[in-house]
């Protein structure tokens, strides 16, 4: 195993149990990460086959080895795909149908502690946080050539930044910025006093909002959560779990458009507007138990959502 790599699955066993009656086929983890949901459920399922992506080629030389080491290799097929483009991977493999689908979406603990990845202000790097290594835009484009205004929008859609305005002058005026050290000061010392004194470090939010915009990982979520369940076959789940409001808020949207068909009928009128319903929600336990929250801090943040893909005479 990669000692580089090593990350605590969230909500593991509650993973587990939403996959509990999992047909055979193949499943897709569309966040491989450590494949610790992925190792677990193959465990758990003999006859079940593994589909991974993720754009993180250190986290995938990572998997790979810990699927080896847990005796799954041989039923794992790993690729290197940002998660928007899960619907090309899935034809290309020549996969009719999924028999389940996972996202875990964010920042993999391993990026955080690596400090040249540039993900935290833990440590004075260079910035970067780019997930795929192999693109040119980083977070020293976004830092030093978005205009003020273009940097408030993204603090505020990207992170909910109450001092949006504030932080995007004094990053401006600070120009250069060339280590994630600078920009922590930068964005700190924007804050007010009082604000700074609570709700952990000041400069998270700030380095949330960079990352996301990085890695396009809002504007691509839409995309790739509605070809996933259009990949599920007839009762396979779809099981997302988020870490902030931006992307729970784009899971809710997307999953509810599915169960409704976007139907814009009264709810106490049968359906005149043709809508399709693709999915069925599935109530779980929304959130991580008082004890895992304790023992992996990555997990009080976490939320889980789950939909079950229809039969297609119940889609109307």
């Amino acid at each position: 195993m990669n000692a580089a790599f090593v990350h605590e699955s969230v909500m593991l066993a509650e993973i587990v149990d939403v996959f509990a009656e999992m047909n055979n086929g193949v499943f897709l983890d569309a966040t491989l990460g450590g494949a610790g949901h992925s190792v677990a459920l193959l465990r758990a399922h003999s006859a079940l086959r593994l589909l991974g992506i993720d754009q993180d080629d250190v986290a995938l030389a990572a998997a790979a080895a810990v699927l080896s080491q847990a005796d799954c290799g041989g039923r794992a097929t790993l690729r290197r795909a940002r998660f928007d483009s899960l619907a090309t991977v899935v034809a290309e493999e020549g996969i009719g149908s999924l028999a389940g689908a996972l996202f875990d979406l964010g920042v993999s603990s391993p990026q955080f502690d690596v400090a040249e990845r540039g993900f935290s202000y833990r440590f004075d790097a260079p910035l970067d946080m780019r997930m795929d290594r192999s693109q040119s835009f980083s977070a020293d484009d976004v830092v030093n050539g978005y205009d003020a205004d273009a940097l408030a929008r993204m603090l505020r859609l990207n992170a909910d930044e109450r001092f949006a305005d504030r932080i995007a002058k004094a990053i401006v005026a600070s120009r250069p910025i060339r280590s994630t050290s600078h920009l922590s000061d930068v964005v700190s010392s924007a804050i007010p006093a009082p604000a700074r004194r609570r709700g952990g470090h000041p400069a998270k939010r700030t380095f949330q909002a960079i990352r996301i915009e990085v890695n396009s990982e809002l504007s691509i979520l839409p995309i790739a959560l509605r070809d996933a369940i259009a990949a599920l076959a007839p009762g396979a789940r779809l099981a997302v779990l988020s870490y902030h409001s931006g992307e729970d808020r784009i899971v809710k949207s997307v999953m509810r458009t599915a169960e409704t068909g976007d139907c814009t009928c009264p709810p106490n009128l049968p359906c005149g507007c043709s809508a399709v319903r693709t999915v069925k929600r599935v109530r779980v336990s929304r959130e991580a138990s008082k004890s895992e929250q304790l023992t992996n801090p990555r997990s009080t943040s976490a939320r889980l959502r789950v939909v079950e893909k229809l039969p297609q005479e119940e889609m109307n």
